[in-house]
């Protein structure tokens, strides 16, 4: 019986350890989902001013010489995969490289540590700190490689942020662009031609999409790291709260056996 009650001491401590850790990293995620939020909603802003300019480019005929939107040969695929620094995350790691596995014939550019372990190749490893310099050489690179015929379509997988429980795993196709229907109702002239502004834009368009939900993936990551950690902490405390009742209960046990062979002693004197 003393032996079940040191063991049982021994599982109520380990777990005590591991509540205080989810409960260390639940707070941590909390105190960066507001900033990372605030940054992804100005990404989607962006992203909509320079995808209404985008639009208004691809509806000009002229615009339909530029090597951007050539038609896709259903060829050679690249993706840029946006995986997460770290796990404890929930699935969502797991979702993202369940969607890539659908591309089995892609050539995969990693972003994140997970990323790039599960991937290989040259990567950039951290998500968290992606900055506007790492993306304006990757879009450079992706926009000349696709211009120069290396692959058809340049995609992006990555993580939608639905709200602080929901996450889902998502793919945008960025290039070649598609010719648009929208009007250029408020008569916008570009100079020196349209051909030549979407040529010049399209690296900076590339760009801001790749960096656009690099930030939104990194708020769901924030997010479902949050949610993974509250989960893990109350499975942890009824854990705990179970050990305690059987540890109880086995102490008081061997109380009771003690005083039974106490009493039983006392009377065979």
């Amino acid at each position: 019986m003393g032996a079940d009650t040191k063991a049982l001491r021994t599982r109520i401590r380990s777990v005590d350890s591991t509540l205080h850790l989810t409960t260390a990293m639940g707070l941590v995620a909390s105190s960066k989902i507001r900033h990372a939020t605030e940054v992804m909603n100005k990404s989607r802003q962006y992203a909509k001013a320079v995808n209404n300019v985008i639009e208004l480019l691809t509806a000009c005929n002229e615009c339909k010489k530029s090597p951007f939107m050539r038609e896709s040969k259903d060829g050679k695929i690249c993706i840029v995969v946006i995986a997460g620094d770290r796990g404890l995350a929930g699935g969502y790691n797991a979702n993202v490289f369940r969607l890539a596995k659908e591309y089995p014939d892609a050539d995969f550019i990693p972003v994140g540590k997970r990323a790039c372990e599960r991937f290989g190749g040259d990567g950039y490893i951290s998500a968290e700190n992606f900055t506007l310099e790492n993306g304006a050489e990757l879009s450079k690179r992706l926009c000349e490689e696709f211009t120069e015929g290396k692959f058809d379509q340049l995609g992006v997988i990555y993580t939608k942020y639905v709200s602080v429980m929901t996450q889902e795993a998502n793919i945008e196709w960025i290039l070649p662009l598609t010719a648009s229907q929208k009007k250029n109702n408020a008569g916008t002239i570009f100079e020196p031609d349209e051909l030549t502004i979407l040529n010049t834009a399209v690296p900076e368009y590339v760009n801001g999409r790749i960096m656009g939900l690099i930030r939104e993936s990194y708020a769901s990551e924030v997010a479902a790291r949050r949610m993974a950690m509250d989960s893990a902490g109350k499975n942890a405390q009824t854990m705990i709260d179970t050990l305690q009742l059987e540890y109880n209960r086995a102490r008081q046990g061997a109380i009771t056996q003690e005083i039974t062979e106490i009493v039983a002693g006392s009377d065979a004197q």
